[in-house]
């Protein structure tokens, strides 16, 4: 065992213990943050503006301050990408995260010189939690790849500007560096295909041991190593027993990766976002994610059937239930203030507290009440594909209307399959059966014959990747959208139907 291997055994150990100690103390720990937040935002314009002063409990700040999303807290961002000091956080931010919003083009996400090390220190404790759960320390020798966004960044009035994968990649801990992969040059190509192609020739040699990234364009990596070599990728990467991953949920992909592998490898969920690092996988026994109440980050939750109310209840950690859908908020120290992320959460664990990312609050189908979210689809997709043998590449879920007269309206699943079953209607009967069974709501506009049961249609090999493409989003830290309440995605598809 290598020196390197004997150090993280024992940092491991060290952290672990550190992680159980405010773990098992959540409520306070929650309430420390709170207290710090709000003492140190106090003098900012919206510290100002909101009476931070005045604030002695959460009660208070949920009257002070509304829940808001990107859009309503926009001014206030401007005022910052301006070059303004002291509007949401104390000084400047030190980058911004551009990601690309719905309504108001480009969205700039601060990270202050207080959230920047949360979001490193827990992508580092992910991974040493892992260690400490598995003893495994095979890889920390080996190469390791992390399929991110360029690390190139603009300036904006000073402040630096980029993906949030590209500006972590300047955190990368020198003792990474030398294992780390790709090479500089090549993780500064823009086009995510050619980068691709680029991140082969650099390791169909080499033995990676980890590889990062989200699981679609991961699989893009390894369906062309396997044209490049005609291996499986286990066999090219002997060593490869680690797979990190975050923003999609992996089991969709599972089938088709262990295919693409040749086995089965542990893998590590993760939760980051640009506005935070929430949450991640810190056993592999236990479901769901670790929600990080250390982090710099105080987080409220409001049942998602309510969060469309004129005054829905704000919870904080207490106050939460295993099984409920709820809709994320947070208030961070880069200067995010009852801020709705947008994702919903529902914890599977309080002790500890341990979430999964259930969907998107604007990511459901309801086009008549049934409310069906993501968790759901994935759900039923993954245990039918299972008992099937089916294996599928990715997949999305949209409601159709524009139906001949006489004809019931349904949910059209838009399906790239490995290979097309010959027959697909044993795969419908199942997946509906799941449906049914997950949404009593969906079930009963079955039974009530306002929706007929859904229908598949067959996407050619790579129509994905072409329609992300023609889009403009192909790779970096996009997804494939699961599900959605329009046909945005699904009629965006139609050029690349079987």
């Amino acid at each position: 065992m290598s020196i390197k291997a004997i150090g993280a055994k024992v940092f491991a150990r060290i952290v672990t213990q550190r992680i159980k100690k405010w773990s098992t103390r959540p409520v306070e720990t929650q309430e420390k943050v709170f207290r710090e937040l709000i003492a140190k935002a106090k003098d900012t314009r919206f510290g100002r503006d909101h009476d931070f002063r005045y604030i002695k409990s959460h009660e208070d700040f949920a009257a002070r301050v509304p829940v808001r999303d990107y859009e309503a807290l926009k001014s206030y961002v401007e005022r910052v990408v301006k070059g303004e000091e002291n509007v949401l956080w104390p000084g400047k931010p030190i980058y911004f995260a551009k990601t690309s919003g719905t309504t108001s083009g480009a969205k700039y996400i601060p990270i202050t010189d207080d959230s920047m090390p949360y979001h490193v220190k827990a992508a580092r404790n992910a991974i040493l939690c892992y260690i400490a759960a598995t003893g495994n320390t095979d890889f920390v020798d080996g190469k390791m790849i992390f399929l991110q966004g360029s690390p190139i960044l603009e300036e904006k009035n000073g402040i630096k500007l980029g993906r949030l994968s590209g500006i972590v990649a300047h955190y990368v801990p020198p003792y990474l560096q030398k294992n780390r992969m790709p090479s500089w040059e090549t993780n500064c190509i823009d086009d995510w295909e050619t980068k691709v192609e680029a991140i082969v020739d650099e390791t169909v040699k080499e033995d990676m041991t980890v590889i990062s990234g989200i699981p679609s364009w991961v699989q893009m990596y390894f369906e062309r190593l396997q044209k490049r070599t005609g291996k499986k990728v286990g066999d090219i990467f002997p060593g490869f027993n680690l797979f990190i991953y975050g923003g999609v949920n992996f089991e969709p992909y599972r089938q088709r990766f262990e295919s693409l592998i040749g086995r089965r490898v542990d893998s590590i969920e993760l939760f980051p976002a640009s506005e935070g690092f929430f949450a991640y996988q810190d056993s592999q026994k236990e479901p769901g994610m670790l929600l990080l109440l250390d982090g710099g980050i105080f987080y409220e939750f409001i049942r998602a059937e309510e969060f469309f109310d004129e005054n829905p209840e704000r919870l904080t950690i207490g106050q939460v239930e295993k099984g409920v859908n709820y809709v994320m908020i947070i208030s961070t120290n880069a200067g995010l203030w009852g801020y709705n992320l947008g994702d919903t959460v529902q914890f599977v664990s309080t002790d500890p507290y341990r979430v999964i990312v259930s969907g998107r609050i604007k990511h459901f189908i309801s086009a008549f009440g049934e409310h069906v979210i993501a968790k759901e689809v994935e759900q039923a997709m993954q245990l039918v594909t299972a008992e099937q043998g089916i294996k599928v590449r990715e997949f999305t879920v949209a409601p159709q209307l524009d139906v001949r007269e006489g004809e019931l309206p349904y949910h059209e699943w838009l399906i790239e399959f490995e290979e097309v079953p010959a027959d697909l209607s044993a795969m419908i009967a199942r997946l509906d059966e799941e449906m049914q069974k997950q949404n009593s709501y969906y079930f009963d506009l079955i039974e009530g014959k306002v929706l007929q049961p859904l229908k598949i249609s067959a996407v050619k090999h790579g129509g994905f990747n072409a329609y992300m493409k023609k889009a403009g989003k192909l790779g970096g830290q996009n997804k494939v959208q699961r599900l959605a309440n329009d046909r945005k995605v699904a009629d965006g598809l139609k050029d690349f139907l079987v």
